[in-house]
């Protein structure tokens, strides 16, 4: 984790100092756009790892030099082994690429069946509580 972060912060500055240069050199504005939005990203996943990596106060097993392989090994998280929720967000997804095409109508239904299908994704395993708390 320490050198994740400085890895993304220093990626980050060098597109920042690319950016300059390939202004001053007469750049395109879509590749000073681009070689910029690529700093600004940077940024952000390196901020992120540095925050999370203060908050955490410890040391990875990553960061252990007389660290194991099985020093990392845990459970990873919760994968649904038999959701369908996927498909309709991806179809969902290309029908949003395909309105842009096509026409504007498009877009408007397939966003609204895009945030349904998310909301189906995010939600397949949630439970409403049987009690009211007021």
């Amino acid at each position: 984790m320490k050198t994740s972060w400085v890895l993304f912060v220093g990626l980050a500055i060098f597109y920042f100092v690319m950016t300059i240069i390939y202004w001053q050199v007469g750049g395109e504005p879509v590749g000073i756009t681009a070689i910029l939005l690529s700093g600004g990203l940077s940024l952000i996943v390196g901020f992120y790892l540095w925050f999370t990596a203060r908050r955490l106060g410890n040391v990875l097993p990553e960061d252990n030099l007389q660290g194991e392989i099985a020093d990392s090994a845990g459970e990873i998280g919760f994968f649904s082994p038999h959701s369908w929720w996927p498909l309709p967000v991806a179809l969902s997804a290309c029908a949003v690429g395909v309105g842009l095409l096509i026409g504007w109508w498009l877009v408007l239904i397939a966003v609204g069946s895009l945030i349904i299908s998310i909301l189906g994704l995010v939600l397949q395993y949630e439970r409403p509580s049987n009690s009211l708390h007021l």
